[in-house]
């Protein structure tokens, strides 16, 4: 009879663990507490497609910490949704050469093969130095088989300078408060310092579940202006 009552209640407590992280998992959005709206909203580069961008920064810890969950998200992102990096810049002389950096690697296209390799050199290698020195980034890269003169070649160019100073002006355009922060299609901007734990870390599975509703509002924007 104890064993009957024990999985009596054992069963009791599974459900209410399951009805509430169900609720969880649909809790309402709250403008301020989970997201804020872009004034005005922005242009959006994705097309048919719900534009996802991340404002980061290479020398951003929370950055770093973002990107494992953020991968985890992708390989399950909804299908409607394109996710692009934005390399936020608040101060040109400090900022900015990281964001060239990237967008020196993406026009070689080598971006996504080294972002994760200059995260981890910054932050877990402690290779402070290649924040702000190109040559000193370029020597590293070389030591990774990128060609170390192609790259300060497309580093200065014209191109990557030009899309540098975009970046500076969108980081403003959009009012970014910090990094990492993500847009969704142009309107509504979420951070995962919006959904910390009462022991003040970040609740990843939160903050993608608020990046998921994002979405789906998103969708419901775009079919109400059709």
């Amino acid at each position: 009879m104890k064993s009957l009552i024990r999985v009596g209640l054992l069963i009791t407590v599974l459900l209410a663990l399951l009805t509430t992280g169900g609720a969880f998992a649909q809790q309402q959005l709250s403008v301020g507490r989970d997201y804020t709206l872009l004034k005005p909203p922005q242009p959006t580069d994705s097309g048919k497609k719900i534009e996802v961008i991340e404002f980061f920064w290479y020398g951003c810890i929370h950055c770093y910490h973002l990107e494992a969950p953020l991968k985890e998200w992708l390989k399950h992102k909804p299908a409607d949704a394109d996710f692009r990096y934005v390399p936020a810049i608040f101060d040109a002389a400090s900022w900015g050469p990281l964001a060239r950096a990237f967008y020196a690697l993406d026009a070689m296209g080598l971006a996504g093969k080294h972002h994760d390799d200059i995260f981890n050199a910054i932050h877990r290698d402690h290779q402070k130095g290649i924040v702000a020195d190109p040559r000193l980034l370029a020597d590293w890269l070389s030591g990774k088989g990128v060609d170390k003169q192609k790259f300060l070649d497309t580093y200065n160019s014209f191109a990557v300078v030009s899309r540098t100073k975009r970046s500076e002006d969108i980081t403003r355009s959009y009012d970014i408060p910090g990094t990492p922060a993500l847009v969704v299609d142009g309107r509504y901007l979420t951070a995962p310092s919006m959904t910390v734990n009462s022991d003040g870390s970040v609740n990843y599975e939160r903050f993608f579940q608020v990046v998921d509703q994002l979405i789906a509002r998103a969708r419901k924007d775009r079919a109400g202006q059709k």
